[in-house]
């Protein structure tokens, strides 16, 4: 008896694209909320148990304060009762979960096991991201988790779907391939060009995408690095001549050609790029522009 994939197809709910789209959003900000608390506490010895609270006023916040997005907005950014300022990244590791779940319900819509599994990488990559960019640390226990999820998608499309491991070898050998350039770009550089981190960051991505992604992942988190640290670079400049303080958000002090920046979210971006839109590095290096 042959696989029948559309045993596991969102469209067998009768879901339209909108009605999949709002569901996506409204989950994907909830579990954002929740990332939020996880971003703040990991590795603070916190529990992720009890109530959110006022950082400054340390008052707990009620049920109409707490929904994703919409609290936000409605009190402007500030706690009821002191008045001072939440930072915005609560609210954007909201949208952006939101938003990246979205695009996985409507991306992976003909298989809900592929749904479920990219979720959780979705959640994954949403702290790794942030937490990367305030720390300049990736978490090894998220690296594990993303490593687990990438195996079980793995062995799913390519045992349970095709039966065959040959597509698994593949991408075995594609995601090997890239650590390995970027292993020998840390050996190199005794860690000053990147990190341990980002080295072991980029086996589970390149298993997600696939022996055919893997090259555009690396080449494209160089470009989108390039091109964000140079326009970070040039606002600083005119930050500077405007009389302003030309520091960079997340901690990161005065920006410089020398300066260590996270890479992690550049290779995260990269790796969403070519997932979902399937932008191929060497058919735009191939396309003639001036035709």
């Amino acid at each position: 008896m042959g696989y029948n994939r559309n045993v596991f197809s969102l469209a067998t709910l009768g879901l339209s694209t909108l009605v999949l789209s709002i569901i996506a959003f409204g989950f994907g900000a909830i579990v954002g909320s929740f990332l939020n608390v996880v971003i703040y506490r990991l590795h603070t010895g916190r529990s992720l148990q009890g109530r959110s609270h006022c950082l400054s006023c340390a008052t707990p916040l009620r049920v109409w304060e707490l929904i994703p997005l919409f609290s936000y907005l409605g009190l402007r950014g500030r706690c009821s009762h002191c008045r001072s300022r939440f930072t915005a990244r609560y609210f954007g590791v909201e949208l952006l979960t939101a938003l990246l779940f979205v695009l996985t319900m409507l991306y992976f819509a003909t298989d809900v096991v592929l749904v479920g599994i990219f979720l959780f990488v979705m959640s994954l990559l949403v702290v790794v991201f942030v937490y990367d960019l305030r720390h300049m640390i990736i978490p090894d226990e998220y690296v594990v988790a993303l490593t687990l999820a990438a195996l079980g998608r793995e062995f799913y499309s390519a045992v349970v779907v095709l039966g065959t491991w040959v597509p698994f070898l593949y991408s075995a050998f594609a995601a090997s391939t890239g650590a390995l350039f970027f292993y020998a770009l840390w050996f190199m550089s005794g860690g000053k060009w990147i990190g341990f981190g980002d080295v072991k960051l980029a086996w589970p991505l390149g298993l997600l995408l696939g022996s055919g992604g893997v090259f555009s992942m690396v080449v494209f988190s160089f470009w989108i690095g390039a091109g964000i640290s140079l326009l970070l670079l040039a606002l600083m400049k005119l930050s500077a001549r405007s009389g302003g303080k030309p520091f960079l958000p997340f901690g990161l002090g005065t920006l410089t050609m020398k300066s260590a920046v996270p890479f992690a979210p550049f290779l995260i971006v990269s790796f969403l790029t070519v997932l979902f839109f399937q932008v191929d590095v060497l058919a735009l290096l191939s396309y003639d522009f001036f035709l």
